[in-house]
């Protein structure tokens, strides 16, 4: 290996250097090399700092040319190349080259082929840390259909170790799912894939406060992943701009409003009196904001108005929804009447 990089570097010829390079990524791959050594070896090849850093993991491999780990700050690199598996960007490769950018005309093609070999070793040892799956793969687990069998082999596939605990969440996003997905997890296993109108993320594990923002979020509890699909895909339908992830398991009894026949709901009178305030979206911000925390006070905080502009606002409401706002029952009346418009709604 070290003959070959010696050599490369006296070649003059850019397409004799070009054909050089590939083969010596070529030897690379057919001994099977792991990522450390991948680094180390390109590192001596360009002759400048070169590193490897994987999504998944968040660890950076900065080698210098002389196989040693670089250990001073570094620099801003001069190329880059992402590492992409399974058309997902799962991490990064660059060089750290001193001067200016692209001192040699081979960097970029170097930089092609350490990606493609670090995305080889990635996929040869272990499941790869891709993010996004096989959406037939997700839907066969999350099936009430899929018998145990074939729904443990589907997880096997996907990377999930037998016995794993495994939550499914149902997501609306502005973002891309990978993204998404890769949060959640946080080095834990973690897959995502469209299906239909919502994305599905699989975790082990999965922490509310990691969603970022413009994503709404059921997250359905550990166990049956048929089951938890079906508690993911109920708890989406509570989230609002106020609670963008709902764990199904805080619903509690409120999830029953979301068995209600939609016909039934709508026709409700507490309901119907809902619908019609909606058409205000600041009427509805304003309720959301008392509903939520109880208190005109409070609301009026979480408005930036004073307290007696929300009053007047409620009172102007409670006339169309026929309650008594301000009092314990009317605030309990108003709380299930909007949840149940937005269930219907979702």
């Amino acid at each position: 290996m070290e003959a070959l990089a010696a050599r490369l570097s006296q070649l003059d010829s850019h397409v004799d250097g070009a054909i050089r390079v590939i083969m010596f990524y070529d030897t690379l791959m057919r001994r099977r090399v792991d990522l450390p050594a991948l680094a180390r070896a390109s590192a001596g090849l360009a002759e400048c700092v070169a590193g490897i850093r994987l999504h998944g993991t968040g660890r950076a491999i900065r080698v210098a040319p002389d196989g040693t780990e670089a250990s001073a700050p570094p620099p801003p690199a001069s190329a880059t190349t992402p590492i992409v598996l399974d058309e997902e960007e799962i991490g990064t490769v660059w060089l750290e080259r001193p001067g200016a950018p692209g001192a040699l005309d081979l960097d970029e093609l170097l930089l092609d082929r350490l990606a493609i070999a670090a995305a080889a070793v990635v996929e040869r040892y272990g499941p790869a840390r891709t993010t996004m799956a096989d959406p037939a793969l997700v839907e066969l687990v999350i099936s009430a259909d899929c018998d145990e069998a074939a729904r443990a082999r589907a997880l096997r596939l996907l990377g999930f170790a037998a016995g794993l605990p495994v939550h499914v969440v149902a997501v609306r996003s502005l973002l891309p799912l990978d993204q998404v997905g890769a949060l959640v997890g946080r080095g834990r296993p973690v897959k995502a894939a469209p299906l239909a109108d919502v994305g599905v993320i699989l975790a082990t594990a999965v922490d509310p406060a990691l969603f970022p923002a413009g994503v709404r979020a059921g997250i359905g509890a550990a166990g049956s992943p048929d089951r938890s699909w079906q508690e993911a895909r109920t708890a989406l339908r509570f989230t609002t701009p106020r609670q963008p992830v709902v764990p199904y398991e805080d619903l509690g009894a409120l999830a029953l409003l979301a068995q209600v026949p939609q016909n039934a709901a709508r026709g409700n009178a507490d309901v119907a009196a809902i619908a019609r305030i909606a058409g205000n979206p600041e009427d509805l911000e304003t309720l959301d904001a008392y509903c939520a925390t109880g208190s005109l006070r409070r609301a009026a905080d979480l408005l930036h108005l004073h307290h007696s502009s929300v009053a007047r606002r409620l009172e102007q409401m409670g006339k169309v929804l026929g309650i008594e706002l301000t009092a314990p029952a009317g605030l309990t009346r108003a709380k299930l009447a909007l949840t149940a418009w937005r269930v219907v709604n979702d």
